[in-house]
């Protein structure tokens, strides 16, 4: 039976090069594509899909907006989230919000139809390097300042330490430019930091960015 396969990324090139992969394999079918988070959240409600493959960072609802919103219509649908970023940083995060994978975009091409096989039959999929990780955070004794945030504070986090400001943020995610300031400010406070260029410095220096 073949798995059928929602891939969602706004990147032309990335879900080209995903179906490439993935069309090698007899068992795997691409049944559709989305270019948003919103268009995700609207083909799950009009059909079917075995897997659904998630770039986190999605124009208007990014990833981990669009995995809860998964979660809540079909619970037992495996997401399989794609990332830039390095997968210790991020990867607990879209664990603790329901996905079944994490999968750095660099290692893609060699583990991506693995991961699909794994989190279909019920699995989890993680990389050797991030289970490392993750049984090391076991033990550790305080959690980080930047876990304390959101998930939409650690977006709008991330956004800001790229380099956007409020204007730029608040027409990426949809919201107003009040709304990002409100974000930045809890932001500020959470991690005891001063400015922009304090957020930026922060983020490279736990490889957020």
């Amino acid at each position: 039976m073949m798995i059928k396969i929602l891939i969602a990324d706004d990147h032309p090139v990335v879900r080209e090069g995903f179906k490439q992969i993935i069309s090698k394999a007899d068992d795997l079918l691409v049944e559709a594509e989305a270019l948003s988070g919103f268009e995700v959240v609207e083909l799950v409600n009009k059909k079917d899909f075995d897997v659904v493959v998630l770039d986190l960072s999605m124009p208007g609802k990014d990833g981990l907006e669009v995995l809860k919103d998964l979660k809540a219509i079909r619970p037992s649908l495996p997401v399989l989230i794609l990332s830039m970023h390095p997968e210790e940083q991020v990867a607990l995060r879209t664990f603790k919000s329901g996905a079944a994978g994490y999968l750095n975009k660099e290692s893609a091409p060699g583990e991506l139809v693995n991961a699909i096989r794994k989190i279909h039959s019920g699995g989890k999929y993680v990389s050797p390097a991030l289970a490392e990780k993750l049984v090391a955070d076991l033990d550790k004794k305080e959690e980080e300042p930047h876990e304390s945030l959101s998930d939409r504070e650690f977006q709008v986090f991330r956004l800001i330490a790229s380099g956007m400001d409020v204007d730029e943020i608040a027409k990426e995610l949809f919201i107003s430019v009040k709304t990002v300031r409100t974000y930045r400010d809890r932001i500020l406070e959470k991690l005891q930091l001063k400015n922009n260029v304090e957020i930026a410095h922060y983020a490279i220096k736990h490889k957020l960015v």
